[in-house]
């Protein structure tokens, strides 16, 4: 099986693992898709776009505030969350989940799949 036939298998298994994930992707730090579970109405480019340049600013702001080594950024809108976390060199894990999401276990679950991508990675 392929590196990215395994990455796929572990978004999926997040994806199913944990019902308040809606969505998941891999993003490498230029902006392209490694991997995802994505619906259709949503532009894999697009979002990749929009995680890598958060993920830049992110780091940028953490920096500057003396908050150390950025870990993760969340984004919270009104119909759900958007997590983002540095699981490798170079490498972000988008979870989109819905507006009643529990943060505590999709941080424990990306937490899990994240170490789990660094292997395959």
């Amino acid at each position: 099986m392929s590196r990215v036939e395994l990455l796929n298998r572990t978004l999926r298994s997040l994806q199913s693992g944990t019902p308040d994930i809606e969505a998941c992707a891999l993003i490498s730090d230029e902006g392209l898709v490694i991997a995802s579970v994505l619906p259709q109405h949503i532009q894999e480019a697009r979002v990749a776009g929009m995680a890598a340049t958060l993920l830049s600013l992110g780091t940028r702001a953490a920096n500057e505030l003396g908050r150390g080594k950025l870990e993760q950024v969340l984004i919270r809108g009104d119909a759900g969350y958007a997590v983002m976390s540095e699981v490798g060199q170079g490498v972000l894990l988008l979870v989109l989940t819905g507006k009643d999401a529990k943060l505590g276990l999709i941080f424990l679950d990306t937490g899990r799949a994240a170490a789990e991508i660094r292997k395959i990675l």
